[in-house]
């Protein structure tokens, strides 16, 4: 993958604080010193917020997949790692565009200054920046090219549910065979189409890892946010597996 995860910010200084311009010009961090500035305050074209462009639809894909997770829901550890292999494996989409935002001006005139330290009120939620979109749809077009097909998926996502490091497991390793079992499944799927399929293994592995990088904050904030707005999944889920 050639992109990066998304890192510094040039509208920093060295320290990692505002520069003096981006201070004077913003309120909220001259009303809050002590909280680093939110992503979405953030005046670079790759931090600024964005937004699906087809919310309704993307976001109704993402709780089918979502939804194909209830089965596992008593393991929250994997969960959030199946929904992200779901994601890949149905190909959804996040074609994002970024947030209309008020100029710096209109800001500034139209905001209205505080009037003491009880009515201040904290920044809005961020909504996810383009730079971490990227980095998502990164990950996702890596994983993409590997071609894999349903039997795979369905292995692969055998070894993430039998894992043997989860802690409190009464028969670890147990667990474990199953792993190295989900493992030698995959690799015998792989291997008549790829004569190097211990090879094939290992990169199908590699990129299933790159996975991980993806923070579920993001994944909630982009897919499910539009649709539920700020509602925690963990009570989704339950409401979800009451009605099933």
């Amino acid at each position: 993958m050639s992109s990066s995860q998304p890192g510094s910010c040039p509208c920093q200084g060295a320290a990692g604080r505002p520069t003096i311009l981006y201070t004077l010009l913003s309120p909220s961090v001259r009303d809050w010193p002590s909280v680093a500035p939110a992503r979405g305050r953030c005046l670079c074209r790759q931090h600024r917020p964005v937004q699906l462009c087809t919310p309704h639809r993307t976001c109704q894909e993402a709780l089918d997949v979502l939804a194909k997770t209830l089965a596992f829901r008593r393991d929250g550890r994997c969960r959030v790692p199946l929904f992200r292999l779901g994601l890949a494996q149905c190909t959804v989409p996040c074609q994002v565009a970024e947030v209309p935002m008020p100029s710096i001006l209109k800001k500034i005139l139209l905001e209205k200054p505080s009037s003491g330290a009880g009515s201040s009120q904290r920044p809005d939620r961020p909504q996810p920046s383009l730079a971490e979109v990227q980095w998502l749809q990164c990950c996702l077009e890596s994983f993409w090219s590997l071609e894999l097909g349903p039997k795979e998926y369905a292995y692969l996502k055998g070894t993430v549910l039998f894992n043997p490091e989860v802690p409190g497991l009464y028969a670890s390793s147990h667990i474990g065979h199953l792993q190295q079992e989900a493992h030698q499944a995959l690799w015998e799927v792989l291997e008549p189409w790829c004569p190097a399929g211990q090879s094939r293994l290992a990169r199908v592995l590699l990129m299933a890892s790159t996975l991980k990088s993806i923070p579920p904050s993001l994944l909630g904030d982009l897919f499910l946010r539009p649709v539920i707005g700020d509602v925690d999944i963990a009570d989704l889920l339950e409401d979800m597996l009451l009605l099933s």
